[in-house]
């Protein structure tokens, strides 16, 4: 049975920067769990991150600061190195991850100013998953993930 790598925040864990979650309910995603498919992993707070903290943003030079100024870089890099990691143990081919965020934006991110305006991008993490033949998929492309997960049981 394929694993799915889910952002944690997507499973209902309560690790955004401001203490929430990003909770997703749908049938497929009922489905899945009931299966056992989802492997949970939020790649800032696995990377040493406290919740809450500071929103973060991928700068220009490819670096991620805080809103307060602070580097997290490394931070963000080894929460991404977990999630490659996760996904070579597991199997694991597909990935859900929260849109717009700095780790898991699978096409948009926020522009490193933070004034609110998304631009093309992938978080650090959605980006290494990808560069690892993992297809990262959206909250906004569950249909999609299912197709793709369909194909793959075939």
């Amino acid at each position: 049975m394929e694993k799915i790598l889910i952002s944690a925040c997507l499973y209902g864990h309560a690790v955004r920067y401001d203490g929430n979650d990003n909770l997703v309910t749908h049938p497929f995603l009922d489905k899945w769990k009931k299966q056992g498919r989802f492997v949970v992993l939020c790649p800032e707070v696995s990377g040493g991150l406290p919740t809450p903290r500071p929103p973060a943003e991928i700068q220009a030079d490819g670096n991620v600061t805080t809103i307060t100024g602070n580097d997290v870089t490394a931070a963000f890099q080894a929460g991404t190195q977990t999630a490659v990691k996760l996904c070579r143990q597991h199997g694991i081919k597909l990935a859900l991850m929260k849109e717009n965020s700095p780790s898991c934006g699978s096409r948009f991110i926020y522009n490193g100013q933070f004034d609110g305006t998304k631009i093309t991008g992938q978080g650090l993490t959605a980006a290494a998953l990808t560069d690892n033949g993992i297809r990262v998929f959206s909250e906004y492309q569950l249909d999609e993930l299912a197709y793709a997960l369909e194909s793959l049981d075939a």
